[in-house]
This record gives structure tokens, C-alpha cells and sequence, in this order.
């Protein structure tokens, strides 16, 4: 008896598993420059104001304390990406134990990863949850699924049918009401078969054309949502909370500023036009960040101009994100994201489902 062909790997687990390696790299990178300076004099000084400023002065701990657990909290985060991204590597084997133990290790390394930042650390939890979702699901289970028959194949051409349809008959050629051989057929002439309804002509004509829509929502337009629901909300949460914290402690903000960078003031830019600035930046990336979200929802939904514009932020997160990388190294990952989510937009197969929703033809042809 033959062996049955193993199941191919969905491109969710390939690009699943390469975000859960490369998250968890960058924050073995990130927890170790985190550890480098944490017995520095900014590092104490700031852990000595966090502890005399509510709502750290009713811990009842001392620096050496805090930076103690710091130091548990890096070396736990490291661990965590370290085992993450040998997992990450086991389960493009098809590892299911890879795949238990990676969703076991997505909360310690996400609560841990708040040392340092949360950002990666949340994307490399994200990326093991989607493992459970179809058709990873099926694939780590060793299930193939045949596909379901869209509705242009599930008509099923009538027995002795002619291929292609004949055309009706023009105006010209079709036989008078008052003819009698029209009326009363001769006993000499063949049968004539009958005309075929206008329903089997319709679903003939679906089949023939090449390109035929997905019965179901494409795995890429089900990827596009799931990058722009996780990135764009992580976004409108850290810039919804920087606004606060701006709103609410201005002098904490404008002092790290100023110690982070010294030759800030000489400049000419005064703490107001900061904080304008970041109040008027934070908002429109705040509503920019609010739209992809309601548009995400409307493209899952299949509204085919949602999909557009979810193409059109996809792009300009693209744009932005290669501006800001040159400064900041992290915002690899959105940039990845962002790529991927626009890859994901234009593929054939997901134009073809949302033209289908649109196409007046497609809609009798799949009318019951």
C-alpha cells in the first residue's frame, strides 16, 4: 500500500515560525544591552525616583532590591527567547511538542519581555498562538483536506450535452409561428435536442472562464487582518498611552528627554513645541492606526474597498517605517509586517474572491 504524500506547510507556520526566531533574537539582543547598563548611574537614579514617587514609594523596597529583580526579570526574558527561537526551528519540522511547549513559553516571555519594551516579546507570543489556528491546525495534525468544489464546478454538466453551447437563434433565422414545418416537425428529420435553459448556459459559462474565485476567504486575506489587527492595535496602545503620559507628567517626559539628549536645548526647540509636536504626531497615528483597524474588520468581511484601502496603509507603514529604521532598529518588524500584509492584498487569488463578491454574473451563478 502506498504511503500518502505528507501534507505541504502552510505559508502561515513558515512565516510564523521565521517571526517567532527573529522576534526571539531581538530580544535576546535587546535584554542584553538592557543588562549591560543596569548598574549604571541613569539606571539607579531612575530606579531611585520610581521608588520615591508614587506609586513606588508604597513597595517598601530599596534599589539594590529593584535592580535584583530586574536583573531575574532579563535573565528569565533571555531563557524565554532562547528556548523560543530553537522551538521556532523544530516546529518548520512539524514539531508538536515544539508547538505545545513554544504556546507554554508565549506567557512568561511576554510578561518577562516588559523589561525590555514588550514590543518583540508580544509579536514572538502573537506568532505562537496563530500556530493553533487553520491550517496550521491541520497541518501539525497531519490532516489533508480535499478542497471544496466552488460553484462553478459543483455544476455538473447535464448528459449529452454539447460542448460548447450552441447560440440561440437570431431573429433571422428562427422558423415563423404560422410555419407548418415549424409547427408539425417531418417524420424524415432527425430529433433535434432539446434547447438547454438559460441556468445550465449560465453555470457552462462560469466554467469556462479561466480564473475561478475561492469558495472560501483566502488564507492571505485572513493573514493581512490578523498583521493589521495585532500591529496597528499595539500601535494605537503605545501611542494612546504616550499621549497620556505627556498629558499627565510633562517634566518626567522632558526630563529624560533632555538627559537622553543633552545638546537637545541648544538647539532652539523649546518644551512646547515638543510637546505640540508629539501631541499632533501621536494623534494622527493614533487615528491612522484606528482606521486600518476598521478597515482590517471590513476587508475580513469582504467589502471590496476596505481591501484598497487596507493596500494604501499597508504601503504607507511601508514608507514610514523605512524612514524610521535608519534611527531605530526594531522597527524591523512593523516594517516586516507591513510588507507582508501588502504581499498578502494583492495576490491573485484574493483579488479574484473580492471581484467575485461584486460581479453581477458571479452573484446568479452562485444564487441557489
Amino acid at each position: 500500500m502506498p504511503t500518502p504524500p505528507a501534507p505541504t506547510r502552510p505559508r502561515q507556520v513558515t512565516l510564523a515560525a521565521c517571526m517567532i526566531m527573529g522576534g526571539s533574537v531581538l530580544v535576546v539582543l535587546t535584554v542584553f544591552e538592557r543588562m549591560s547598563g543596569l548598574h549604571s548611574l541613569e539606571t539607579r537614579q531612575a530606579v531611585q525616583k520610581f521608588l520615591a514617587e508614587p506609586p513606588g514609594d508604597g513597595l517598601g523596597v530599596g534599589v539594590s532590591e529593584v535592580l535584583e529583580a530586574l536583573r531575574i526579570l532579563c535573565m528569565v526574558a533571555a531563557g524565554c527567547a532562547t528556548a523560543a527561537a530553537i522551538l521556532g526551528y523544530q516546529v518548520l519540522q512539524r514539531s508538536r511538542s515544539a508547538r505545545v511547549v513554544l504556546t507554554v513559553l508565549a506567557a512568561p516571555l511576554f510578561v518577562t519581555g516588559l523589561v525590555s519594551g514588550g514590543f518583540v516579546s508580544s509579536v514572538v507570543a502573537a506568532s505562537a498562538v496563530m500556530l493553533w489556528f487553520q491550517p496550521a491546525r491541520d497541518w501539525f495534525d497531519g490532516v489533508v483536506r480535499e478542497p471544496q468544489p466552488t460553484s462553478r464546478s459543483a455544476q455538473p454538466r447535464p448528459p449529452g450535452a454539447v460542448w460548447p453551447p450552441p447560440l440561440p437563434p437570431t431573429s433571422s433565422e428562427a422558423p415563423s409561428a404560422q410555419s407548418p414545418s415549424a409547427q408539425s416537425p417531418s417524420a424524415h428529420s432527425p430529433a433535434q435536442p432539446p434547447a438547454q435553459p438559460p441556468a445550465q448556459q449560465s453555470a457552462w459559462g462560469a466554467a469556462a472562464r479561466p480564473e475561478a474565485a475561492p469558495a472560501g476567504r483566502p488564507a492571505g486575506v485572513a493573514w493581512a487582518c490578523a498583521l493589521t489587527w495585532v500591529f496597528a492595535g499595539l500601535t494605537l496602545l503605545v501611542m494612546g498611552a504616550s499621549i497620556a503620559v505627556l498629558a499627565t507628567s510633562p517634566d518626567l517626559v522632558f526630563e529624560e528627554l533632555h538627559r537622553q539628549n543633552p545638546d537637545l536645548a541648544a538647539t532652539g526647540v523649546s518644551d512646547a513645541t515638543l510637546r505640540t509636536a508629539t501631541f499632533v504626531i501621536g494623534g494622527v497615528v493614533s487615528l491612522w492606526s484606528l482606521a486600518a483597524l476598521v478597515a482590517a474588520v471590513l476587508a475580513f468581511r469582504r467589502v471590496r474597498w476596505a481591501r484598497a484601502a487596507l493596500a494604501v496603509s499597508a504601503a504607507g507603514s511601508v514608507a514610514c517605517c523605512l524612514f524610521a529604521t535608519l534611527g531605530q532598529f526594531l522597527l524591523v518588524v512593523p516594517l516586516a509586517a507591513s510588507v507582508v500584509t501588502l504581499a498578502m492584498l494583492v495576490r491573485p487569488e484574493v483579488r479574484a474572491w473580492y471581484d467575485a463578491a461584486h460581479d453581477p454574473s458571479e452573484a446568479d451563478r452562485v444564487r441557489p
